[in-house]
């Protein structure tokens, strides 16, 4: 008897999957849901800027700057004049109106040129200026003295001048004239000599419920600061 050994084989058919419907749906939703956060995000950004139409910003208070710098080589000494531009914010004007004083600061320093070194600084001088509203006068008075005012110092050094108007009071702060610096055999005349000028309202002579009121509030940051190298001239 003869034996036949067949092979049976059989090739697997692949079939093609349908694609679900809802993948397909789920992407479209995806889609769709950046679509919608895209729409959203341009009509708060519509929003926002209607209101900014409509309900404007506050302005921030105006700085200060230092416009002008003269170094003067005087009979009796070397002086330095500036002149400061700023304005003063009407929630400080209030202030004012009520009372209650403002304190300004002015200071100057001068300094020797050393090639070799840094520059050593050879004079320093400030000058303290307060303003203040007299209700039972009506005027302005305006303090200058060498030393810090307060109540139990300062008044005693200090010279007065009376305005008017506040416009008249604050423009005798902004001119800062004839801070002497030192005699002129200590700073010697050839220059030119650097310079630093600053200026700001002190801020911690107000009373203690002023001062925690203001934090975070830009219009009391009234200071400026300029730095200048300087040739010594003689007084007009």
């Amino acid at each position: 008897m003869t034996w036949v050994i067949t092979t049976v084989s059989s090739t697997p058919c692949s079939k093609s999957t349908p694609a679900d419907p809802r993948r397909g749906g789920g992407r479209r939703a995806a889609g769709g849901g950046a679509s919608s956060t895209w729409i959203a995000l341009l009509l708060l950004l519509g929003l926002v800027l209607w209101l900014g139409m409509v309900w404007p910003v506050a302005a921030q208070s105006p700085g200060a700057s230092v416009t002008q710098m003269r170094l003067e080589n005087g009979d009796d000494g070397v002086y330095l004049s500036a002149t400061v531009q700023f304005e003063l914010p009407t929630l400080v004007e209030d202030v004012l109106d009520k009372g209650i004083a403002l304190h300004f600061v002015a200071e100057a320093e001068l300094y020797r040129e050393r090639w070799y070194w840094t520059d050593r600084k050879v004079a320093q001088v400030s000058r303290y200026m307060r303003l203040a509203y007299q209700p039972l006068t009506r005027r302005w008075r305006l303090n200058v003295a060498p030393v810090p005012i307060t109540a139990n110092a300062g008044f005693g050094v200090s010279l007065n001048q009376n305005f008017d108007s506040l416009d008249e009071a604050l423009d005798a702060v902004k001119r800062v004239g004839r801070l002497r610096l030192g005699d002129v055999a200590e700073i010697g005349e050839d220059g030119p000599h650097p310079v630093v000028f600053r200026f700001r309202l002190d801020t911690t002579q107000l009373p203690r419920p002023f001062q925690i009121g203001m934090v975070g509030q830009s219009e009391w940051d009234i200071a400026a600061e300029r730095s200048a190298r300087l040739v010594m001239e003689k007084p007009r």
